[in-house]
């Protein structure tokens, strides 16, 4: 992998942005202890799969042009700790300002990056060191920091581990967001029940319960995939909240088998319900299977038809 510099070399410093200079990074997302979470958790990963003796890095601050280095493993002082990063200066704001990934041989002796930084840095002993941004919707949300104490080359397979690992990390993200936008769209709804009854009366009432079963569908598949119990709790309790209020009439389906019935609901094929779900075909079929027997359906259709009797989808 090559990592890719200006023409001149990278050798100039990026102009401070000024107030109201907008840099292409996010600035108005907050960052929470879960965010934080899977920034650590890719860089213990990173740290696995490449050999790299420090990683660090951090997520944008709100209402700031700057990240902050919040998580760190492999360090041996706290020089880096809490350092914040601005846009356009050092390895990680020029990353952050070019919106792809960079790498230094030598840190302290580069003259593709400014040197801001040097002191804290030196502190640690690192030298060569590669910084690889966390881009969501085009927006940068944050840093991830590999390095050696070394100066020597880092190799296509250490920067290619760095990018995969900031590739997981913005789908952790983007999940979370989805997962927000759902559980918005969810409240905003009216309640099953006698809510959906009075909805019924309503014109627009067959649109409501599509947004609603589309809701659902949404997010049986998206809960899986939420690291944070606490998020993924509430978002299975938000299905909770699209279902019927009443008990199941005797049908007792696993959550898997739910899920595969709700993207069915939506009108998803096996290989498209598997890829939601991030299971494989044979799986879903399986699932489907085994929740038309216990719904006594003959078809896809009757199976959904069956669950919405019983309770299970809205």
């Amino acid at each position: 992998m090559q990592v890719s510099l200006p023409p001149n070399g990278g050798a100039r410093r990026e102009a401070r942005p000024g107030k109201g200079e907008h840099v292409g990074a996010d600035t108005t997302g907050a960052v929470d202890a879960a965010d934080t979470a899977v920034i650590r958790g890719a860089l213990l990963r990173l740290r696995r799969t490449t050999g790299l003796p420090v990683a660090f890095g951090g997520l944008v601050e709100t209402g700031r042009p700057r990240m902050r280095i919040t998580e760190l493993t492999g360090t041996r002082t706290p020089a880096l700790s809490a350092l914040a990063v601005t846009y356009g200066y050092g390895l990680g704001g020029k990353a952050v300002a070019l919106g792809r990934p960079c790498a230094v041989t030598d840190y302290s002796a580069s003259r593709q990056i400014s040197h801001e930084y040097d002191a804290p840095v030196a502190v640690e002993g690192l030298r060569s060191v590669l910084a690889v941004p966390v881009v969501v919707r085009r927006r940068v949300r944050g840093v991830l920091y590999g390095a050696l104490r070394t100066a020597q080359p880092l190799g296509d397979r250490m920067l290619h581990a760095a990018v995969e690992a900031a590739r997981d990390v913005e789908q952790a993200l983007v999940a979370r967001e989805e997962a927000r936008g759902l559980l918005d769209t969810v409240r905003a709804q009216p309640r099953t029940g006698a809510g959906t009854a009075r909805a019924a009366q309503a014109p627009e009432a067959g649109a409501v319960r599509e947004r609603m079963r589309e809701a659902h569908a949404a997010l049986r598949a998206l809960a899986p995939r939420i690291a944070d119990p606490a998020l993924r709790a509430e978002l299975l309790d938000a299905c909770g909240l699209l279902a019927p209020d009443r008990e199941p009439d005797g049908v007792r389906l696993a959550p898997r088998e739910v899920d595969v019935l709700a993207c069915v609901a939506a009108g998803a094929t096996n290989a498209a319900a598997a890829e939601r779900l991030g299971l494989r075909p044979e799986t879903v079929k399986s699932y489907l299977r085994s929740a038309m027997r216990k719904l006594g359906a003959r078809t896809r259709g009757e199976a959904v038809a069956a669950a919405r009797r019983a309770g299970a989808l809205p």
